[in-house]
């Protein structure tokens, strides 16, 4: 019966072949012999056949098995296992930032845990497991017998399944031959090198009990409050059914299947002489008495820098091989947690402050209410509606009942309108990152917004146009007229770049455009450099990861770049131009002290030759001076030498400050993580108001505490030579030969009597200070200057040097750099109409102080 068919399905496959032609017919006539005699030992086995053909599958099968033995974990890897020493991250000052553990686990040792766990376990988990060397023969041989009918069973012992979650990677969890092979060879040479005590213990301190608990004792505290030696039958009972799933058998979220598995691990425990048969019932009708309290992490104080710095030690650590959870390293790093903790508080106070602010403006009857269409968009963008459209439901209706739902509308509004910042230090002259705060709480707002986020730069990106037209041969004191300007741009279209003043249509040096962040002044100079100069400049500075339109428009910020590069590249003006790329690391040690790497800072690159980046530097002094930074001498009584620029993007989206100091380089961002919300403030909105006080804190207090030096000076480049002196004294001597002669004295003329010089303001009435685009309101300047005890003295004259302050500090009424008077209440000379004397019982001054 059966050799018609096959005769006939090889005469097919015969016929064919043939048909594909001579050329297949011929390929086939070598193997035809091999298949005659093949076919004719299947027709008339003999002895040696069939033992042959029933060794075969054993053969192949210890063949596999032989194969796959390189491919599990290594015997060195197993002794890891019990060796829980993580890596420590320390500060440069030595104090410990974060241990890299691979779960939020706490090893405990076998008598410290309860008895009760322990018999729960081998009673419900693996019986014989004090029988077996690591595979159970008769639960193996016991289980494929009921998978093969049809009633699947688990059969791996407890060696087996500690094998898969210590090694879930090299093992896997697929329900395959090649999973199991894996786990049989890894459970024997576990069971090799430990103890059954051993075996236990790390068991137990490894499993995973949902809600990042892993282990016993973390598993005791989330689930019942107490530790793994306090632990009663019943508890053990509930911890010990979870093992079977995780999730199904939850006693949080499914406490009747919890319940109803915790009474078959009782009745295990009877059934293999762990309890007594009497008890049993009694036992089963007691309630489960949760008491759930989820565990978390510290994040500890450098919670982000640590994240960055994980992901590159782990890589690290694999070319070196070694293990960041196991060998004990010790990471120097080159955080200073003086700094850290400044820049914590700091960016916390300033971002609960714009809190308020933001809930104000953002309140379920104002400015939410008013955003009827931005609401919407959200709405249609969260989970909740795009589950429900996909579930079926319709979109208009998903809309209407989602817009009604009053705890879904409070958690959207509260996640889209949280104000976030971020924070980064680093030394300009090594390029050692000292502080870095990635947002307002690690726990919940995981998300870094030094490194991961992309924000348009504003106005700080300025910085870049004008170290470009210095290398092209501009300086300072060129003039632009400061005027409408219409730049074409691709495809027909028109760019007109404005800014919050109108312009004077007269000339303007190019220091005074900077300090007062000019937006007209600056797209002029973009097109007379040229963007793709600008760009390269930025890239050579330090914005080396984010893509950077060459368009006109990058002059003023629109491309969007993360913190951390715009930092390290006011890091290279700060350092004479010679970019530095951020380190975190200085040297790796083992737990005994002896040095496994060290790390020198790196390579410096030149960007910017040393002459035309002190011109820039000296230009951003300015900003700081008399300019849209101004509160850095006013508020915060900064009298170093420092230099930095604000920056604020199109409607108040994002604020940027970045301050710079011999030894320190500084910036923040704050905004939100979605660029939509603003804080519907032109007056906080800006950088100048919403990044800068937590730089000018952080400065301020290291000045105070000499963790930077308050007399660094910036060092101006030495352009002196050899030849100088004789140049000099030659100029002179050709000077002289042709000079005029001295005109006779003329008598003294007799005073003329002047009117008297007018009263100074009172003490509440402000001068108008330069925003990024332009002056500011009245109740800014009041805002600012209102604190006298930690700015400038009132009584400090416009226009004079002040001692420790570099360049000449001109306040209202002063002197500007190009010579010309600038009138208080103006700015740039142009006056404004809003820098009016306001009483203290004002309602624009009031409003302005009361955040």
């Amino acid at each position: 019966m059966v050799k018609r068919p096959i005769s006939s399905l090889l005469s097919s496959l015969l016929h064919a072949i043939a048909r594909t032609g001579r050329h297949g017919l011929h390929l086939l006539q070598p193997l035809q012999p091999y298949a005659a005699r093949a076919w004719s030992h299947v027709r008339h086995p003999t002895r040696r056949g069939v033992l042959i053909a029933m060794a075969a599958p054993p053969c192949l099968l210890i063949a596999y098995t032989l194969i796959l033995i390189p491919f599990t974990p290594s015997i060195r890897d197993i002794r890891r296992a019990r060796i829980d020493r993580p890596a420590q991250v320390l500060s440069a000052d030595g104090k410990l930032l974060a241990e890299f553990r691979p779960a939020n686990r706490e090893w405990v040792p076998l008598k410290d845990v309860s008895p009760n766990v322990v018999k729960a376990l081998v009673a419900t988990e693996d019986h014989r497991f004090y029988e077996h060397h690591g595979i159970d023969l008769k639960r193996t041989a016991s289980a494929a017998l009921h998978t093969f009918s049809g009633d699947r069973q688990g059969g791996s012992t407890l060696t087996q399944q500690l094998a898969r979650n210590l090694y879930p990677d090299e093992i896997g969890r697929a329900p395959t031959l090649t999973r199991k092979l894996k786990e049989a060879i890894t459970a024997l040479k576990i069971e090799a090198l430990y103890t059954k005590p051993e075996i236990l213990e790390t068991y137990l301190n490894t499993v995973p009990f949902l809600y990042n608990a892993y282990g016993i004792e973390m598993a005791a505290r989330t689930y019942f409050d107490k530790s793994a030696d306090q632990l009663d039958l019943l508890q053990a009972a509930t911890l010990v059914g979870m093992l079977k799933g995780n999730s199904y058998y939850n006693p949080v979220i499914n406490p009747e299947r919890a319940l109803q598995r915790r009474n078959t691990v009782l009745a295990q425990m009877v059934k293999f002489g762990g309890l007594d048969a009497s008890k049993l019932a009694a036992l089963q009708k007691r309630p489960l008495r949760i008491d759930f309290e989820r565990q978390t992490e510290e994040p500890g104080p450098a919670p982000h820098f640590a994240q960055q710095l994980r992901k590159w030690l782990i890589g690290w650590a694999d070319r070196h091989d070694y293990n960041i959870y196991s060998d004990g390293l010790v990471v120097h790093t080159t955080i200073d947690s003086r700094l850290q903790t400044m820049a914590t508080q700091a960016l916390t106070h300033q971002a609960n402050q714009l809190q308020g602010i933001a809930d104000a403006n953002w309140s379920a009857r104002g400015g939410w209410r008013d955003s009827a269409a931005l609401v919407h968009a959200f709405v249609r963008e969260s989970a909740e509606y795009r589950n429900a459209v996909a579930g079926g439901e319709a979109p208009d209706a998903a809309m209407k009942r989602l817009l009604a739902d009053k705890t879904f509308m409070q958690n959207l509004r509260t996640t889209k309108t949280r104000v976030q910042a971020g924070f980064l230090a680093i030394d300009p002259r090594t390029g050692e990152i000292r502080a870095w705060v990635g947002s307002r709480d690690f726990t919940t707002d995981p998300f870094d917004h030094v490194q991961q986020a992309r924000r348009q730069p504003g106005s700080t990106f300025k910085a870049f146009v004008y170290g470009a037209a210095f290398a092209k041969g501009r300086t300072p004191d060129d003039t632009i007229v400061d005027q409408v300007v219409d730049i074409p741009l691709a495809g027909g279209e028109i760019w007109r770049p404005s800014d919050d003043t109108a312009p004077t249509n007269k000339p303007m040096t190019l220091r005074d455009a900077l300090a007062q962040s000019r937006n007209t002044v600056t797209a002029q100079l973009m097109q007379d450099v040229g963007p793709s100069r600008v760009a390269g400049l930025a890239r050579a500075m330090g914005v080396r990861e984010s893509k950077l339109d060459a368009v006109p428009s990058l002059a003023l910020g629109t491309s969007p770049v993360s913190l951390k590069e715009m930092v390290a590249a006011y890091g290279t003006i700060a350092d004479g131009g010679e970019y530095r790329e951020p380190t975190m690391v200085t040297e790796i040690t083992n737990s005994a002290g002896d040095v496994l790497a060290t790390f020198s800072p790196a390579r410096a690159e030149r960007a910017l030759s040393v002459n035309d980046d002190y011109t820039l530097l000296d230009t951003l002094r300015s900003v700081i001076n008399r300019g849209t930074g101004n509160a850095i001498r006013t508020r915060f009584g900064i009298r170093a030498d420092v230099a930095g620029k604000t920056g604020t993007t199109q409607d108040n989206a994002d604020g940027w400050f970045i301050l710079m100091q011999p030894q320190l380089v500084a910036g923040a961002w704050v905004g939100f993580n979605d660029s939509r919300v603003t804080l519907r403030s032109d007056y906080w909105g800006q950088g100048a108001h919403s990044a800068l006080p937590i730089v000018g804190d952080v400065f301020s207090r290291a000045l105070r505490s000499k963790v930077i030096d308050a007399n660094a000076k910036f060092e101006a480049p030495d352009n002196h030579h050899w030849y100088s002196d004789w140049w000099t004294r030659a100029s002179d001597w050709v000077t002289g030969l042709f000079a005029k002669s001295p005109e006779p004295a003329h008598k003294a003329k007799a005073p003329v009597k002047r009117a008297a010089a007018p009263t100074r303001a009172p003490a509440d009435t402000a001068p108008a200070i330069a925003s990024d685009s332009g002056p500011l309101p009245v109740p800014v300047a009041s805002a600012v200057l209102a604190q006298p005890e930690s700015g400038l003295p009132a009584s400090t004259p416009h226009g004079t040097t002040i001692p420790g302050v570099p360049g000449e500090w001109n306040g209202p009424g002063g002197t500007s750099s190009n010579g010309t008077t600038t009138p208080s209440g103006s700015v740039g000379g142009v006056a404004s109409p809003s820098a009016q004397p306001v009483t203290p019982s004002s309602p624009a001054a009031s409003s302005a102080v009361s955040p």
